[in-house]
């Protein structure tokens, strides 16, 4: 029985690329004499690809490209503890360039930019299908590039590049090597780090505001590439194609250089590199998901010692205080509550009233915070939705009290 591929050949339905004609020659000026360039040949013919060095002292922007701190925060982040075995040179940084930004079966990626350190510095290499019927040379060729790699470091790949360099794998039976990578996606993290305080958290945004670096005019907007790329293909001419060449070695450089920076604010944020409060803050937060309590509660202090919007001191001081309470430091919580109570924060007079309660076993106290959340609950400037939240709460809360403090009273008579 034919097997769907040769029924579909049959049909004169080409799958993959090796049953395409030659690509068509076109009258435009052809890539290698736009981009200084090579060919390298493959099993599946010939693809061109761009070399860029750059030593080990490069920086883009204010930072270094090389990693100078230690991966143990960003792995326990990742969940991946691979990642404290890969040595620098072990790392791939990439970034496609595609047909289309939706993904899917019919997007190519026709310019991968990956990039990796070795003992001369950091080496970049861009590898362009000239036309469709070269992707399966081109995806050797990439192949070639990975072969050393066991980490993958990208921006948005768990969700688009990585995704899409693996369709194209597949459609040409070949085994994607990505897939075996201990993957770190900065993309996550920096949402983590920074949306608090930045508009965005896209690379280009991130590069300018974090990093410190400028692109020249030479650069092009990522979402006009597919257009350019089309262009391309229609008519053979690649001169614009120069600025989404550079469009592409700066967004490998910049995830360089944002993962170095990423490592050492998450395994030293006091030394004073972290200027902005905000950024401490969701550093704290982030040290509290990973279960590291004492880093949190450091850096949650060090945040609040600063300038704060109001939002986010609240809200930094209410983790602080129910992360101390955890850890058994009620002196601090209390504190806090207490602080909090002069801001009419309702949570600070509920915490006082029940370590009042359960802990300091003080009645009479725990029944004065409950009523005085209670009259804040029902004053009229209080928000109905809360209200209907916190007044079964605290009038059940109140009417317990009484009763605790009414059988103390009988018992104090009866002794």
């Amino acid at each position: 029985m034919p097997s769907l591929s040769e029924k579909l050949k049959s049909l004169g339905v080409k799958v993959g690329t090796r049953d395409f004609s030659p690509p068509m020659r076109r009258s435009g000026t052809p890539i290698e004499q736009v981009i200084d360039g090579r060919f390298q040949e493959t099993p599946h013919g010939a693809v061109f690809v761009v070399e860029s060095r750059f030593p080990p002292g490069h920086h883009q922007g204010n930072y270094g490209l090389n990693p100078t701190a230690s991966l143990h925060t960003l792995s326990a982040w990742a969940g991946d503890p691979r990642l404290l075995d890969i040595g620098s040179q072990g790392f791939i940084f990439l970034d496609t360039e595609t047909s289309g930004l939706a993904g899917g079966t019919g997007t190519y990626a026709f310019l991968v930019g990956v990039g990796r350190f070795d003992e001369d510095g950091f080496h970049l290499a861009q590898f362009f299908m000239r036309d469709p019927i070269e992707e399966q040379a081109y995806l050797a060729a990439l192949n070639s590039f990975l072969g050393p790699c066991s980490g993958l470091v990208t921006f948005n790949g768990k969700s688009f590049d990585v995704p899409l360099l693996n369709t194209r794998y597949i459609t040409n039976g070949e085994y994607c090597i990505l897939n075996d990578a201990a993957h770190v996606d900065l993309l996550p993290l920096a949402r983590r780090l920074w949306r608090d305080r930045l508009p965005s958290r896209a690379l280009g945004y991130l590069e300018e505001h974090i990093l410190g670096a400028q692109r020249t005019q030479e650069d092009v907007p990522g979402w006009m590439i597919p257009t350019l790329y089309f262009d391309y293909l229609r008519t053979g001419n690649a001169l614009p194609l120069r600025s989404v060449f550079y469009h592409n070695a700066m967004d490998i450089l910049s995830m360089a250089a944002l993962l170095n920076h990423m490592a050492n604010l998450l395994e030293n944020p006091y030394d004073g590199r972290v200027s902005n409060a905000l950024d401490i803050i969701a550093i704290g937060k982030l040290y509290e998901d990973l279960g590291q309590l004492e880093n949190a509660a450091r850096c949650y202090t060090t945040g609040l010692s600063q300038d704060l919007p109001e939002e986010a001191r609240r809200d930094a001081e209410l983790r602080l205080s129910f992360m101390e309470k955890r850890r058994d430091n009620l002196p601090v919580a209390i504190e806090i509550w207490t602080q909090a109570t002069k801001r009419k924060e309702i949570y600070a007079f509920v915490e006082l009233a029940k370590y009042y309660e359960h802990r300091a076993r003080d009645f009479f106290q725990a029944l004065q915070w409950t009523q005085a959340a209670l009259d804040l609950v029902l004053a009229p400037s209080f928000s109905s939705y809360e209200r209907r939240h916190w007044k079964p709460e605290l009038e059940h809360r109140l009417e317990r009290l009484e009763r605790k403090l009414g059988r103390g009273k009988q018992s104090d008579y009866e002794e």
